[in-house]
């Protein structure tokens, strides 16, 4: 995964208005060694969006990180965030030993996904990109 405290400008990029994202980019720990992770709120906009845009990502198939220059999307990102957290607390504990493997992370990121679509639908949100 490379060396992420080399880099400055590492982010999070996630859906704010869906219940689960927001949660979990506020439940998770990163280890300090990463350096400073910014979170950023897909629904704002701004220059990692369009980074993301750019590179042929689709965010309603799944956050991105930005680490070290690297991009990784949908269950890359989560098993990326799993091996960086820190093992503290009952969640982050639960999140390192789910996703840090990554069939895990692949098997299950789709049910993942399916529910945030679901709590949207139910939510009356839209989708980032709606098609």
């Amino acid at each position: 995964m490379g060396s992420p405290s080399d880099q400055t400008d590492n982010w999070l990029l996630y859906d704010g208005e869906c219940p689960f994202c927001s949660a979990y980019v506020k439940l998770v720990r990163i280890r300090e060694n990463v350096g400073k992770l910014r979170l950023v709120n897909a629904r704002d906009g701004g220059a990692e969006l369009e980074e993301v845009k750019a590179a042929g990502l689709d965010l309603d198939e799944g956050m991105v990180l930005k680490l070290s220059g690297r991009l990784y999307h949908g269950h890359d990102c989560i098993h990326a965030l799993s091996r960086l957290s820190e093992s503290k607390g009952v969640f982050n504990r639960f999140n390192a030993w789910v996703f840090r493997s990554e069939a895990r992370s692949a098997l299950l990121y789709p049910t993942m996904r399916a529910g945030r679509n679901l709590a949207l639908h139910l939510l009356g949100r839209s989708k980032i990109n709606p098609t």
